[in-house]
This record gives structure tokens, sequence and C-alpha cells, in this order.
């Protein structure tokens, strides 16, 4: 497993890649969770603002600010119709830049793995939310073949090359997940398992749109051209194509939700 950080560099980019599948995956969330109407809520790891997107629309919120460490992303994210209510700012998951007891929410979508140290991820979250907020997340199931590149990933391993991955996948486990909740001093903590599915119009559509990942892309470009068109038959040889040409296939999530005692 290489070692390098992944640096999400390019909102746009990151829309087709994943943005697609973390709306599909935070509109389930959103319906489990349902949160009730004018929360203030913090999007910690926002990225390019597209969980932030489905809070404005869906929860009408009172405050939203999101937290993103890419200026990049960050700049995507202020172009959305989010941006007339969510505040964007660059800054760290372990350190906030915000008071105690600022928000009735704290989520992170799809992030709590590109966080050095979860707990202390944990941690921010619970003390920046008001006694009774919310404090809540969904991740993809990394270990457990939920991940959207999985295709893709499955394969590279398979052929003995190493691509970047994030440094605390462990923390995706329903089982981890509860662990930091609970260990948090959270009360009601619940979970639950996300499937989601996507359509791609071809494979080449879902080749090129996932070979934006900033993981995967440096892993291709330095495999040698024979070794590249390999990689390609095998991971079209796992996603047959229905009669129209067009790929389908799932990818799943764990969610966990839990209160900050009064």
């Amino acid at each position: 497993m290489a070692e390098q950080t992944i640096h999400f560099d390019d909102g746009a980019a990151y829309e087709q890649m994943m943005g697609i599948w973390s709306r599909f995956a935070g509109e389930i969330f959103l319906d489990w969770l349902a949160p009730p109407q004018g929360l203030r809520w913090i999007d910690i790891g926002c990225g390019n603002g597209a969980f932030t997107e489905l809070l404005v629309e869906r929860c009408g919120p009172l405050e939203v600010q999101g937290i993103d460490p890419s200026e990049e992303q960050l700049a995507f994210a202020r172009t959305r119709p989010a941006a007339r209510v969510a505040k964007f700012h660059q800054g760290n998951a372990m350190v906030l830049p915000f008071a105690d007891g600022s928000f009735d929410a704290a989520v992170m979508a799809l992030v709590l793995v590109f966080v050095p140290d979860p707990a202390k991820g944990v941690s921010e979250m619970v003390r920046v939310v008001a006694p009774g907020g919310l404090v809540v997340t969904y991740m993809w199931d990394m270990l457990g073949g939920g991940f959207p590149l999985d295709p893709i990933y499955d394969e590279i391993k398979a052929m003995g090359v190493a691509a970047t991955r994030p440094p605390r996948m462990d923390a995706s486990r329903i089982e981890a997940l509860r662990g930091l909740w609970i260990g948090a001093g959270l009360e009601d903590v619940q979970t639950r398992e996300i499937t989601v599915h996507r359509t791609f119009a071809s494979f080449d559509d879902f080749w090129t749109t996932n070979l934006k990942s900033p993981a995967i892309r440096p892993a291709v470009a330095a495999m040698k051209a024979g070794d590249v068109e390999m990689l390609i038959s095998r991971v079209r040889a796992g996603l047959p194509a229905d009669a129209d040409g067009r790929i389908t296939y799932s990818a799943r999530a764990h969610a966990i939700r839990g209160r900050r005692p009064k």
C-alpha cells in the first residue's frame, strides 16, 4: 500500500467521480436522520459541497458552515446554489475553528477515513455541537467491498500495482464507528447500511470518470501501456454491460448517528 497523501484538488472532477455517488447516499442518509428544519449545521470535510447542497435543499438550515482543507474544492463549493446559505472555510477536521456548542448538528460525509486521528475528529464534532445536538456521519465500507472505486482498485491490487488509499480505512467499519461514537460519550447511537446504485452510459464513461480519482490516476499513469490495457480488460470483464452498453453497479456505506448528552 502506498504511503502518499490523496489530494482532492479539482472540484469539478470530484463532482463527476464521487459527488454523484455522495448525493445518492446522502439522500438516503438524510431520509434516515429526518432532522428538523432550521438547525445550525457544520459540514466537516465538505469538499466541493456535494452534501452541503443536500443540506440546504432539504433541511431548511438556519446556518451551514463548511470546512475543508482543499481551497480548490472550496472554490467549486462556493459556485453552488447552496452558497446562498452556506459559508465555506479552509480548515482541519481535528482543530475546528468554532467555539464549543456553536451548532445543532455536525456531519462528516465520506470523510472519516481521511482524518489521521478519527477519535480526535469525532471529539471535535462533539465539542462544537450544543448539548442534545446531532453528531453524524456516513462513510463507504472501505474494507468490505463497498467503495465505488473498488472495481478498479481490486484489479490494480491483483496485478501487484501499488495505489494510494486513505490512511484510516479501518474507521469505516460499523464496529469501529460504533466504538468511536460510544467512546466520545454520545447517546442514542444508531447505525445502518446504505446501498446505492449508479449507471454509466458505457464502459468508456465509467473508465474516464473514475480515472479522475487523484489516487487511481497517478497509479495508472505510472503503468506500462500493455499493463494499462490488461487492467482495462480485467475491469471490463468484472462489469458486464446491459444490451445498451450501460454499466450499473452498487456501492455501500455505513452510517451512524448519536447525540451529545444534555
